[in-house]
């Protein structure tokens, strides 16, 4: 199985710490971002990344290499501009191959177990959900008997891990757009089932939640 980290943005939420240095490579408890996805895949036998990059791509390009230091094989997808999520993947089909591939993006750290995925998913993607955090308490979907649906309560949020047949972007055309619009087109015609994740979570997407995130680190050591 192969599996993709999205890494092209440049996190602007990030603020200042992304004006010169890309956000997959930000210094989080004494790693790189970007490390605890790739260790994280690695740790469940997947050993074959694609990373797609564009802000600053050469330095990420130049610290990951060929993933050699990680035992994995890492292939980048370069985007002259940033394609979005959706956009990114797409790009990336012809290196994903033919059958479903997992998709996380980097600046998640969480112990989830990738082979509780469904090699194959009963519909065109399978996402994992968790309780909805502070910084958005409105959720992304709603989820009854392992399918997901759309709904204004009980939400739970897309933990941006997920598994995906290629057919999922069928009718996409090259060029930007977000994941979540191919994703609202399946849940219409419910082709979109789920799983609920309650373990460790963590998304590094502001320097308040990279304190955050130490500070437990360190009270966990």
């Amino acid at each position: 199985m192969r599996a993709m980290i999205l890494a092209a943005g440049r996190g602007e939420r990030m603020k200042e710490l992304t004006a010169l240095t890309p956000k997959p490579l930000l210094r989080i408890a004494g790693k790189y971002l970007i490390d605890y996805s790739i260790e994280a895949l690695k740790k469940f036998g997947i050993h074959e990344i694609v990373i797609n990059v564009c802000y600053r791509a050469d330095e990420i390009k130049k610290v990951l290499g060929n993933g050699e230091r990680y035992g994995v094989n890492i292939i980048f997808s370069e985007e002259t501009e940033a394609l979005e999520t959706g956009g990114g993947i797409f790009q990336a089909l012809p290196l994903l191959g033919a059958q479903p591939f997992v998709v996380v993006s980097c600046d998640i750290i969480s112990d989830y177990d990738f082979n509780l995925l469904p090699k194959n998913p009963l519909g065109l993607a399978h996402l994992v959900m968790v309780d909805n955090r502070d910084f958005h308490p409105r959720g992304d979907y709603c989820l009854h008997d392992g399918k997901i649906f759309k709904g204004d309560t009980n939400t739970l949020t897309f933990a941006n891990i997920g598994i995906y047949k290629p057919e999922l972007f069928a009718d996409c055309v090259q060029g930007k757009f977000r994941l979540a619009t191919v994703f609202d087109a399946a849940i219409e015609r419910k082709q979109v089932t789920g799983e609920y994740f309650k373990g460790v979570w963590h998304n590094i997407g502001t320097p308040a939640q990279i304190t955050e995130y130490e500070s437990l680190h360190l009270h966990a050591n």
